[in-house]
């Protein structure tokens, strides 16, 4: 199953078929191909059609957004329940400082290495992108999607 398959920085994100190749593509099909009826016919009919596309186009996005906003909070509050576990002091209090992106990069991240990273993380200011590049032990996330 695709879902065992070992996570690493250039294989851990995933597509959701249904979303990404279906019904995204579909709706902004759909757009698109009301601005060029509306171009070639213009009517207050064809005006509304496309109105109405966008707003399906954004009501798309929108709710992708609201589900990945939901997962980050998730995966913040478990990381910074790890950590609080993990960390020794003086490392522990200085949990608050990581920003939403540091801690959810740090998920990747195995408990042998995320006490270094963290450290890394609040020092040099490491970007969700830069956490990841320096995983050397790739801890899965198969839920993210």
């Amino acid at each position: 199953m695709a879902e065992n398959k070992p996570q690493s920085f250039t294989t851990h994100a995933r597509y959701d078929p249904l979303f990404h190749f279906f019904a995204l593509p579909v709706f902004v099909f759909a757009a698109v191909a009301a601005i060029v009826h509306l171009v070639r016919h213009p009517h207050w009919h064809s005006a509304a059609m496309v109105l109405f596309s966008v707003a399906a186009l954004v009501a798309v996005f929108k709710s992708r957004s609201f589900a990945l906003k939901a997962q980050d909070r998730v995966i913040r509050l478990e990381e910074q329940l790890r950590l609080t576990v993990l960390l020794q002091e003086p490392l522990r209090s200085r949990i608050p400082e990581l920003t939403e992106g540091q801690l959810i990069a740090l998920r990747f991240a195995s408990d042998a290495e995320v006490a270094g990273l963290t450290e890394r993380a609040l020092a040099e200011r490491l970007s969700k992108k830069d956490i990841k590049k320096a995983i050397q032990v790739w801890r899965p996330d198969y839920w993210r999607v």
